[in-house]
């Protein structure tokens, strides 16, 4: 009777473990999963849509900011065929003379390398290292793509220790170099045509022909790849909001002419002389707090959108918030929130709101005040934030940002206009 109780129990203890971790045993981890305590990340790639994948065990971060969530839920059969619970490497295949592979994800665990489109493995996979990428080793740290003509041809430059390979898509021919200048590279990728090595926490941006690397290098990763409440005791406060890769949260520019950009707890601002300072959102504007949605700037005054309110500061040194505000959104601008964007033109009475894939008006000399004219914002599914100035609007999406010389032309686009960047043409980093 006692063996009896015992096959049951343990029978009953081994079903439960296949119900929570499918028949494999749960991870375990030595790291805390807050990104902005100084991860050293496994491998970074961007998705099909230019977004980031920051690989640290087998948890994944998406973008620049948010929590972690296991690798297997976007990636699942990296458990199914290779359970390691971590990622040696990751790229993103630019290839066009090769259908096949072009704009895949791959991942390098130990001597396999695996292949996804959209998530999904592709059929045959994972293969060999070898069957690949031939004159490739094993045992992999990083790999970041090289198109033409940032290489010589479309490339791949894969990193093991201190040894380089930059290995041509086309001949399948491999070059050994040496990078004096850089340090061992745990993980790199390429963002905004730029080449980022990581190495612990800290990166530097390096030439992908010559490996050398200019500027003031290393810096701390979480400065500028992550949307950390806190930062770095050497952060340079200035620099970092002026060459952040996190997009903007909202962006506007009052009557003078100085333009304020939010993102996260930071804002920065740029006077009509071009001289840029920054400062914590909690400082200059205590009563947000954060992290702001959208703002506009109209009759001297900013007006800055967070979640479902409406908060209103008079322009000066320092800001003054008016009394009786906050207020609701759809109080104030006749619209529910959440919203994304929000801009007034110049000698204009008219807000602007974005929200969704969606554009409203609202006049600002009528009260009560309701959003109407809905329409599309022309060729956009979405965007981060927007603003108007002399020259017309920009409307910013990650770290780039589109000219329309009116709203009338925005709404009506059909295709995207030239592309810009925004750290180095709104704000003039160069690095």
């Amino acid at each position: 009777m006692k063996l009896l109780s015992c096959i049951l129990l343990l029978t009953l203890a081994l079903g439960w473990a296949h119900s929570q971790g499918g028949g494999h045993p749960p991870h375990e981890h030595d790291y805390d999963l807050d990104r902005c305590k100084g991860l050293e990340m496994d491998a970074v790639a961007v998705n099909e849509e230019g977004i980031p994948y920051f690989f640290k065990g087998d948890h994944l971060y998406k973008g620049f900011h948010g929590l972690a969530e296991l690798s297997n839920e976007s990636f699942a059969e990296l458990d199914d065929h290779h359970h390691l619970g971590h990622v040696d490497a990751a790229f993103h295949m630019h290839f066009e003379d090769n259908p096949d592979d072009h704009d895949r994800m791959f991942f390098f665990l130990d001597n396999k390398v695996f292949s996804f489109y959209k998530h999904k493995l592709e059929a045959g996979y994972p293969k060999d290292i070898s069957e690949v990428f031939p004159g490739i080793p094993n045992d992999l740290d990083a790999a970041v793509e090289c198109p033409h003509p940032e290489c010589a041809n479309d490339s791949v430059i894969f990193f093991k220790g201190d040894e380089i390979y930059h290995y041509d898509l086309k001949s399948k021919a491999v070059e050994e170099k040496e990078f004096k200048s850089m340090p061992n590279c745990t993980s790199a990728f390429r963002f905004m045509e730029h080449y980022y090595c990581f190495h612990g926490h800290m990166f530097s941006k390096f030439d992908p022909k010559t490996g050398e690397v200019h500027g003031k290098y290393p810096k701390e990763a979480r400065d500028y790849f992550m949307r950390c409440s806190k930062f770095s005791p050497d952060s340079d406060h200035v620099e970092r909001e002026q060459c952040s890769r996190v997009h903007l949260d909202a962006i506007t520019s009052d009557d003078a002419g100085n333009i304020y950009a939010f993102r996260g707890h930071h804002y920065l601002r740029k006077d009509d002389n071009d001289t840029l300072t920054s400062d914590t959102i909690e400082n200059d504007f205590k009563e947000l707090h954060s992290e702001v949605d959208a703002a506009f700037s109209y009759e001297n005054h900013l007006y800055l959108i967070k979640n479902n309110n409406l908060y209103v500061y008079r322009v000066g040194e320092p800001h003054i918030h008016l009394d009786g505000y906050p207020k609701p959104v759809t109080e104030e601008l006749g619209i529910e929130g959440p919203i994304d964007a929000a801009f007034v033109c110049e000698d204009h009475h008219i807000a602007h709101i974005i929200k969704g894939n969606q554009m409203y008006d609202v006049e600002l000399k009528v009260t009560p005040r309701k959003a109407g004219n809905e329409r599309p914002i022309g060729p956009f599914k979405r965007v981060d934030t927007a603003m108007c100035g002399p020259g017309g609007v920009k409307v910013i999406i990650g770290n780039h940002f589109y000219h329309f010389d009116s709203t009338k032309l925005l709404s009506s686009a059909r295709s995207l206009p030239e592309q810009h960047k925004v750290s180095l043409e709104l704000f003039g980093c160069d690095h």
